[in-house]
Order: C-alpha cells, then structure tokens, then sequence
C-alpha cells in the first residue's frame, strides 16, 4: 500500500474542515494520487497560491505540504467579495515504507503541485523462477 490511512474519525475530522474550514486554518489543499511507471504520484491544487510560499518537508515517511495565499487586496480597495480561501494550508501524508523518499521530485505547473516518489525495487512486483529437480523426494524424520 502507498498511502496508509489511521484513524478514521480523523480522517472525517480532516474531511470536515477542507470542506469548511476553520477560523484558524483554512480548507485544506485538495489532492489526486495514483500510480504510474514506477512512481507513486501526488498532485495538489493550489490555485493563486506562489511557489515561493510553498514548503516541503519529509521526516521518516510523513510528508508536509505547507502552502500560503496571501490576501490580494491593497490598502485603497474595497473587497466585494471574497469567497476564496486566504491563508496557511498545511497537509500531511503517511507514505509507505515501499517509497523512496529519497529521491522525491516536486513540480509546480498551473496551480498544481504535482510529487513523483519512485517505488523501491524491492517493493515492485516481481517473478520467481520455480526450479524442477528429478530427485526422488526424501521423507522427514526416516
């Protein structure tokens, strides 16, 4: 498995503030992931969000996204609305132990933060060769 989930009153929890929101935090960053040519991929939307205001971090296999809108307006404007979400997004993710975190890479096109983690060899699947032999089979203990 790529992506370990815990606890499940968490997850709703976590799914409960993208939704809405808090005054402190606001709706977390929507996601993808998937897997594709050896690489378990992640892609986030941050829509108007700069890519100097992106931070990225991984101790052990936890993931940290951690992004910042800022507020557009300037002094002498009147914001008519704003129903677009301003502030820290912060999301984290528990990779599996069959990802190289190593060996991370990270692009950021079109207000989409796309993560490529390549998948260990020795987690990929793979082919055993069966050997025949035409000795007699042994019993045990005889």
């Amino acid at each position: 498995m790529m992506l370990m989930r815990t606890d499940p009153f968490r997850e709703l929890d976590r799914l409960t503030q993208q939704v809405f929101g808090t005054a402190a935090r606001p709706a977390a960053m929507p996601m993808d992931a998937w897997q594709e040519d050896g690489d378990f991929v992640v892609a986030f939307d941050l829509p108007g969000v700069n890519l100097d205001s992106v931070d990225l971090d991984i101790e052990r296999n936890v993931l940290t996204v951690r992004a910042e809108r800022r507020d557009p307006t300037q002094p002498n404007v009147e914001l008519i609305a704003a129903e677009r979400p301003r502030g820290v997004f912060s999301r984290q993710l528990i990779l599996g132990d069959t990802l190289d975190t190593e060996k991370v890479k990270a692009s950021y096109a079109d207000g989409v933060l796309t993560l490529r983690i390549p998948v260990l060899e020795r987690a990929k699947p793979r082919k055993i060769e069966i050997t025949h032999t035409q000795d007699k089979m042994q019993e045990i203990g005889k």
